[in-house]
C-alpha cells in the first residue's frame, strides 16, 4: 500500500454558525477552542474510535459524527484501508459552538491528508455533513465548511453539491459565552416555525445580503446594523437564560452585534477591538453570576485556517 501508516494531529477549530441572520448558510472558525484528533491508517478496514475524554461519546463508528463522516469518506476508497481515531474533545458537546462539526471535520481533513489530499474541500465537506446528519438529522454546512475552509463561509448551496464561498472578513474579536445548560441541535431544530410572513423574509434577506457586503467591503457599521434576525432567534432566544441582557449589555459596551451560536445555548459578540471583547465579557460574567448559573467564556479571534495539521503532537494525545 503507498500510504504511510505513521499518526498525524489534527486541531479541529470550534465554529460559530448562522452569525445571526444567515441560519444554515453562513458560520465562522474560532481560533480557540479547539479538540485535538490523532489519525491512523490501518490495514484493517473500517473506523475504530477511541476517545480521551470524559463526554461518554459513542464509539460505534455509525452511532459518532467523527465515524459517520470516515464511513462515508472510506466508501469512496476503491483500496482496503481502515482508520484509527483518538480524540480529545474540548468542546463540550451541545454547546453551540460546533463541537460535532469539529469532530466530522478534523476526521474527514485528517484521513484526507493520510490519503495524499486526494479529495477537494467540497468533497470533504460532503463526508463531514453524515456526520452531521447523526448530530440533528439534517446534514447541514454552516459549521463544516468554516471548520474545513477556516474563516468565514456562505454556504449558497449543499444540494445537489457544495458550494461554498469564503468571505473576505475585517478582523473581528469574537467573545463567547456557554451558559452550562444544553440546548441539542435536534430539539431546537423541531420549535422553528415552517413559514414565515413574506415581510419577515425579506427583512431577512436584505440583512444576509448587508452582512456579506459589510465584510466584504470591511464596514464595520454596515455589519453592525445586518446582524439582525426576524426569523430565529425570536423563537430560540427564550431557550437561552440571560440571553436579552446580555445582548443589550454588550451592545451598550460597544460590541457591533452578535446573538446565538448556532443552536444554543452559547452566545456569541463581535467586536471591532480586544478592549471592547473584553468589555463585553464583563457583561457576560455579570449577567451569569446575578443569575447564578455556571458559564464558560472565551475571548478569541475568527480563525482563517481552519482544521490544521499539526507536525508534532500536543500532550495526552
Amino acid at each position: 500500500m503507498p500510504f504511510s501508516f505513521e499518526p498525524i494531529t489534527v486541531l479541529a477549530p470550534a465554529t460559530v454558525a448562522n452569525v445571526v441572520c444567515g441560519f444554515d448558510v453562513l458560520g465562522f472558525a474560532l481560533a480557540e477552542p479547539h479538540d485535538v484528533m490523532q489519525l491512523r491508517l490501518t490495514e484493517q478496514p473500517g473506523v475504530v474510535l477511541i476517545h480521551e475524554d470524559d463526554f461518554d461519546l459513542p464509539t460505534e463508528p455509525s452511532r459518532n459524527v467523527a465515524g459517520a463522516a470516515l464511513l462515508a469518506m472510506l466508501r469512496a476508497v476503491p483500496e482496503e484501508v481502515g482508520v484509527e481515531v483518538r480524540i480529545r474533545k474540548t468542546i463540550m458537546p451541545g454547546s453551540g459552538i460546533g463541537s460535532s462539526a469539529a469532530s466530522a471535520a478534523g476526521a474527514v481533513v485528517g484521513l484526507n491528508t493520510l490519503l495524499d489530499n486526494r479529495f477537494s474541500k467540497p468533497d470533504l465537506v460532503i463526508y463531514a455533513m453524515y456526520g452531521e446528519e447523526v448530530a440533528s438529522g439534517v446534514r447541514h454546512a454552516d459549521n463544516i465548511a468554516p471548520a474545513i475552509y477556516g474563516g468565514v463561509t456562505l454556504i449558497r448551496a449543499t444540494i445537489p453539491a457544495p458550494d461554498i464561498v469564503p468571505l473576505d472578513a475585517p478582523p473581528l474579536f469574537v467573545t463567547v459565552v456557554h451558559p452550562q445548560i444544553e440546548v441539542k441541535t435536534a430539539d431546537a431544530r423541531k420549535i422553528l416555525k415552517q413559514e414565515v410572513p413574506l415581510r419577515d423574509a425579506i427583512r431577512q434577506w436584505g440583512n444576509v445580503g448587508g452582512l456579506v457586503a459589510g465584510l466584504l467591503q470591511h464596514d464595520y457599521a454596515l455589519i453592525a446594523r445586518s446582524l439582525e434576525d426576524v426569523i430565529v432567534e425570536p423563537v430560540r432566544s427564550i431557550l437561552i437564560p440571560g440571553f436579552q441582557e446580555v445582548k443589550d449589555g454588550s451592545r451598550v459596551a460597544g460590541a457591533l452585534g452578535g446573538g446565538i451560536s448556532g443552536s444554543g445555548p452559547s452566545l456569541f459578540m463581535l467586536s471591532q477591538d480586544e478592549a471592547t471583547a473584553r468589555a463585553v465579557e464583563n457583561v457576560m460574567h455579570a449577567t451569569y453570576q446575578r443569575l447564578s448559573l455556571d458559564y464558560h467564556t472565551y475571548v478569541t479571534t475568527i480563525s482563517s485556517t481552519g482544521c490544521q495539521i499539526l507536525t508534532e503532537a500536543p500532550q495526552g494525545v
